[in-house]
């Protein structure tokens, strides 16, 4: 196939924003595109871009050509194959676009042409303990709940947990603390039987303790920089790209946050001092960070957790924020964020 056609749904004028870029990858289901000016090819934007300029706080209304990496390293005509493939191994890019003297693109090699596979290895492995708060009632997913503990409910061949486990195991970890309390034996049986190659410990609660209070079982117990999991999340999101932002950052708390877009059908008004009319915006589009229930923790933080009380992770977050702890956000695509603890989205992830 001509590469034309290859990269005919991946291709996003200089003048778009970054929000609309943003929302062509999530609904082509790409981390990249490549950037055109007219017919002239200017560049390739990625996905790790566009979370950088989020992090900087950059406009999203902002056009795509203002945040492009004119360093990025492509491939040049006539280059020898085995030096393109050397280039996109250690960049560990999806894709090399090969360029001419005069930047013009002229060719395209994608990662499973060259290496046969279609998934790559994270930018780097891990292996940290990962704890998923399994504990509630999934209420949300009644009456499916009545029968099986949210962490159970299969989606395609596996059940959420099993889902958690493989993808931070491909990643390298292997050690999970389960905070567990409805249904709490069926989890720990039917998880004994799948023989499974991780490092398996269970965090009991005696009664319902929000979204954060379990972790306070395991002071002294985890010494290191964790993840936490709600157990019906799932982002699609290399998680070491999201310590490597923790720890440059020197995070105490880093949240996984996803993008929403909310279009506004109406026109809006901006007005001033008496009435004055400042901006007239026809069908504005509003995003915001939403939490998606995953975080890194220090931890440290484990011991400014009560015990035997109500507490939510909410809550350290906002006493960590109160006395100038560093939090940090990670921002991921609207679609790349998975609530499947709700029956819509949980329907379209069978679908899918």
């Amino acid at each position: 196939m001509n590469f034309k056609n290859r990269i005919a749904n991946r291709i996003i004028g200089s003048n778009e924003s970054i929000l609309h870029c943003l929302k062509k990858m999530d609904s082509e289901k790409v981390k990249l595109l490549f950037v055109f000016s007219d017919e002239q090819f200017i560049g390739i934007i990625t996905i790790g871009d566009i979370q950088r300029a989020i992090i900087k706080n950059t406009d999203l209304n902002e056009k795509v050509s203002t945040i492009l990496d004119k360093n990025k390293i492509y491939a040049i005509k006539d280059e020898a194959l085995e030096s393109i493939k050397n280039k996109m191994f250690s960049l560990r890019a999806e894709l090399m676009p090969v360029v001419d003297e005069n930047s013009h693109l002229v060719n395209v090699y994608f990662w499973e042409d060259l290496f046969g596979e279609t998934k790559k290895e994270p930018l780097f492995r891990f292996n940290l303990p990962v704890v998923i708060m399994a504990g509630g009632l999934g209420t949300r997913l009644k009456p499916l709940t009545n029968v099986l503990p949210k962490p159970l409910i299969p989606i395609n061949d596996k059940t959420f947990i099993e889902e958690i486990f493989e993808r931070f195991n491909e990643h390298g970890c292997d050690t999970f603390y389960i905070s567990v309390n409805y249904k709490a034996e069926l989890i720990e049986y039917y998880l004994s039987k799948q023989n499974l190659p991780y490092n398996i410990q269970y965090i009991k609660e005696d009664k319902p303790m929000g979204t954060a209070g379990s972790l306070s079982l395991l002071k002294g117990q985890i010494k290191e920089t964790l993840f936490v999991s709600n157990c019906d999340i799932l982002i699609d999101q290399d998680y070491s790209e999201v310590l490597k932002y923790h720890r440059e950052n020197k995070n105490e708390i880093t949240v996984v946050a996803a993008l929403k877009h909310y279009p506004i059908p109406y026109g809006t008004i901006e007005t001033g001092e008496n009435g004055k009319l400042l901006e007239l915006i026809e069908k504005p589009e509003i995003s915001f960070k939403i939490n998606t229930g995953i975080y890194i923790l220090e931890p440290h933080l484990l011991n400014e957790i009560p015990e035997n009380v109500v507490f939510h992770m909410t809550q350290l977050i906002e006493n960590v924020r109160k006395r100038k702890g560093r939090i940090g956000v990670f921002p991921v695509s609207e679609k790349s964020w998975k609530d499947i603890g709700a029956w819509g989205e949980y329907l379209k992830s069978k679908e899918s």
